[in-house]
């Protein structure tokens, strides 16, 4: 069965966000930890968790998806940042002991002028500091297009990362298909390739979730503007071939597309209608 969902609010609560996937026909769901753009996060209540979890349990939802806010930057060259963004998600992997055995994704970070070597240190050295041997959330790495200083639109920074890691079973990668088009992967055209050199490079079993997206930029223009499906320069067929893909169609899929509810379930049922 294919596992697909999209991106939701989670301001009202895990309950809402169940709710709202099973409206559109989906069995997972991405949501922030808590407003993107930073701030606290609102108290968790355990009542509407464990609401939660029946209703999931009922209609079949599971492997959801945290994210981190936009703004952290692990690698920052502000100290005060680099701490901003240690202690949050140090808090959110506590919160997320509430709904365990999920995964949690963050954007690696911009090295803003320091290099890549000390960007690579600066988020493997949070990494081991916040992970702990109890917890049972997987923290994903999310591939990234590359603009600017961003760390992570390689295979091999990542795998660089994920190497200097000593809790290493507790991470894994997220592969975003805008961005990995826009940092130079063509998967409309090669994409056994691609998979074969995130294999080699990183290893397939590291690979817990795909964001599903078309991109409006071409092939390498490391933008990072989502498409909805069909309607960028990856296109419809190819994002089909992507969940069919037999290294990759068990994996759960995150439409992050631009969309409201009745577009995400347009684009559930145009995957769900295609998936052999």
């Amino acid at each position: 069965m294919l596992t697909i969902g999209c991106h939701l609010s989670s301001s009202k609560g895990y309950l809402a966000m169940g709710k709202a996937a099973a409206q559109i026909n989906a069995n997972t769901f991405q949501f922030f930890t808590r407003n993107p753009r930073g701030g606290n996060a609102k108290a968790i209540v355990p009542s509407d968790v464990e609401q939660y979890l029946a209703f999931a349990a009922e209609h079949g939802i599971d492997r959801i998806l945290a994210h981190a806010p936009y703004t952290l930057n692990a690698c920052s060259a502000d100290e005060k940042l680099r701490d901003f963004a240690c202690r949050t998600m140090a808090d959110d992997l506590q919160r997320m002991e509430y709904t365990p055995g999920n995964c949690y994704n963050f954007h690696p970070g911009s090295h803003v002028g320091q290099g890549l070597e000390a960007g690579i240190a600066y988020i493997s050295g949070m990494l081991n500091e916040i992970l702990r041997p109890e917890q049972r959330t997987t923290v994903l790495l999310e591939t990234m297009v590359g603009k600017g200083s961003e760390v992570g639109s390689r295979f091999e920074e990542l795998r660089e990362i994920l190497d200097r890691v000593t809790l290493t079973d507790h991470m894994g990668v997220c592969l975003d298909t805008c961005h990995v088009w826009d940092g130079g992967y063509d998967i409309v055209r090669q994409l056994d390739e691609v998979v074969a050199e995130f294999d080699r490079v990183i290893g397939l079993s590291r690979l817990k979730a795909i964001h599903l997206n078309d991109s409006l930029n071409p092939l390498g223009a490391r933008k990072d503007r989502h498409a909805k499906i069909g309607e960028g320069h990856i296109g419809k067929e190819a994002l089909i071939r992507v969940v069919n893909h037999p290294a990759l169609r068990e994996l759960p899929f995150y439409l992050e597309t631009p969309n409201e509810l009745d577009g995400y379930a347009a684009e559930i049922a145009l995957m769900r209608e295609n998936y052999r």
